[in-house]
């Protein structure tokens, strides 16, 4: 796919499911122009942009992905010595290296990471966006309630235009605004009827990935067909937590397409393990920042299918996609290109088959009580509609495939922006939603299982 010039200006409607959004922080809107006071001293270094000299560059170590098991205090340790040298400001652009991948990108945004968090709802990795186009100007997205022009702010509640790191690599810096909307408008549960989702919902004779799933009363979507690596190597499915598990009842049981209580359907299976957050040393490790109360968003449930279920009915394929790859698993030291601006699409039991773009890369935002959270990928729609609507949650998001490729999963969508109407993503005009997203190679890895991407596997396992 061609992302140099990327248009992202879609119109938008719908919600999404999603118990708690993940960009619900209307109670975080400090970034307007009455920014907390603050002593020049203290914000000496983000003023500066975090400028090193060419001295010192030779003297930092640039943290590799064997750092990724580093406990938290000790990654707060390494960025804040590295910050001790932070030198006072110097105009003009930095001279050093520009950041070309993920993990230089998110090393400069660990660097900075306090005073970003004190200037804004949040921070994200992806390309700098102009009068709602995506380039290819890796950058940090700074997202902000309101933006003013620079003439009605001090030049410390300026954010800078770029940021430097440790070894003079530096980057871009993108203001992206929100906008508040209030108390959200009610909105119909099912909002898209297709001959695809019509099928999805349990007029198909088979079920696969994008098909309905059900607890006792949350509905959601069946993400991809998996197997067990350890105990006795059960084949089941994947989809969301808060699909899956409802606290109200001692045993988590999924149906297709609806339980009894609610409708036709047969039992598929009980949880068997599940996750909704984990710690940031298993997933991002030194790379999440500095602030040790940090937790990803993994949302993520393994069920493996009864005994007596007949799996003859279970197909590997995608509806209205097919066949699909193995998984894409992210590699921090990977150009950002690699990962965004790329093109994906997911089928739901809600929306059916939509497209979309990887906007941007591990989301960081803290609430109120300070605690900082990770949400991985956020996905924009295109063709003017939202990527998904409320019960797609579990999808697989699937990188498109290039070439003639089969298409590639790299994630689960677990909810986004829309679901309570607060804060949405202003690009162009009008705003637009976005979709979270759960990378799916974690995923497998945190819950031990392995994606099972034919019907010839498949059949291998179960007979």
């Amino acid at each position: 796919m061609d992302r140099a010039r990327l248009d992202l200006r879609f119109h938008h409607s719908g919600s999404i499911q999603s118990e708690e959004s993940a960009l619900d922080l209307e109670r975080n809107c400090c970034n307007h122009p009455n920014l907390p006071s603050s002593s020049p001293s203290s914000l000496q270094p983000f003023a500066s942009g975090g400028q090193l000299s060419e001295s010192n560059a030779p003297f930092f170590s640039w943290p590799t992905s064997s750092r990724l098991i580093d406990a938290a205090e000790v990654r707060a340790d390494y960025f804040g010595n590295l910050q001790k040298n932070v030198l006072p400001e110097t105009l003009g652009r930095p001279s050093g290296q520009q950041a070309t991948t993920l993990l230089e990108l998110m090393t400069i945004r660990a660097f900075h990471s306090k005073i970003l968090r004190r200037f804004s709802l949040g921070t994200a990795i992806g390309f700098r966006i102009r009068q709602g186009v995506l380039t290819d100007i890796p950058a940090i997205l700074v997202f902000v309630a309101r933006k003013v022009h620079r003439q009605w702010l001090s030049r410390f509640q300026c954010l800078p235009s770029a940021l430097e790191g440790p070894g003079g690599v530096w980057c871009d810096v993108d203001v992206v605004e929100f906008s508040y909307y209030g108390a959200p408008a009610p909105t119909p549960k099912e909002q898209l009827y297709t001959e695809l989702v019509d099928g999805l919902r349990g007029s198909d004779q088979s079920i696969g990935s994008g098909s309905q799933v059900a607890s006792q009363e949350t509905y959601g979507t069946l993400g991809a067909i998996v197997k067990s690596r350890t105990g006795n190597r059960q084949v089941g499915f994947l989809t969301n937590r808060h699909v899956a598990v409802d606290l109200d009842y001692p045993n988590q049981k999924m149906f297709h397409p609806l339980p009894p209580s609610l409708g036709p359907g047969v039992y598929l299976g009980a949880v068997e393990r599940a996750t909704s957050f984990i710690t940031d040393d298993f997933w991002y490790g030194i790379f999440a920042g500095t602030n040790p109360e940090t937790f990803v968003r993994a949302d993520g449930a393994f069920i493996p299918f009864a005994e007596d279920f007949d799996m003859s009915n279970v197909t590997t394929c995608v509806k209205g996609v097919g066949q699909i790859g193995d998984v894409h698993n992210i590699d921090l030291q990977s150009p950002i290109s690699s990962l965004i601006g790329r093109q994906v699409v997911k089928v739901g039991r809600s929306s059916g088959l939509t497209t979309g773009t990887i906007m941007a890369y591990a989301l960081e935002y803290n609430d109120e009580k300070g605690i900082c959270f990770f949400t991985d990928f956020l996905v924009v729609g295109e063709n003017q509609q939202t990527f998904d609507l409320e019960g797609d949650s579990g999808s697989l998001i699937l990188l498109t495939g290039q070439d003639g490729s089969a298409p590639q999963p790299v994630g689960i969508i677990w909810g986004g922006t829309a679901n309570r109407g607060r804060l949405k993503l202003k690009v162009g005009q009008p705003p637009e939603n976005w979709t979270s997203g759960v990378d799916l190679g974690r995923l497998l890895d945190l819950l031990e299982l392995d994606l099972i991407t034919t019907n010839d596997g498949l059949q291998g396992l179960c007979f």
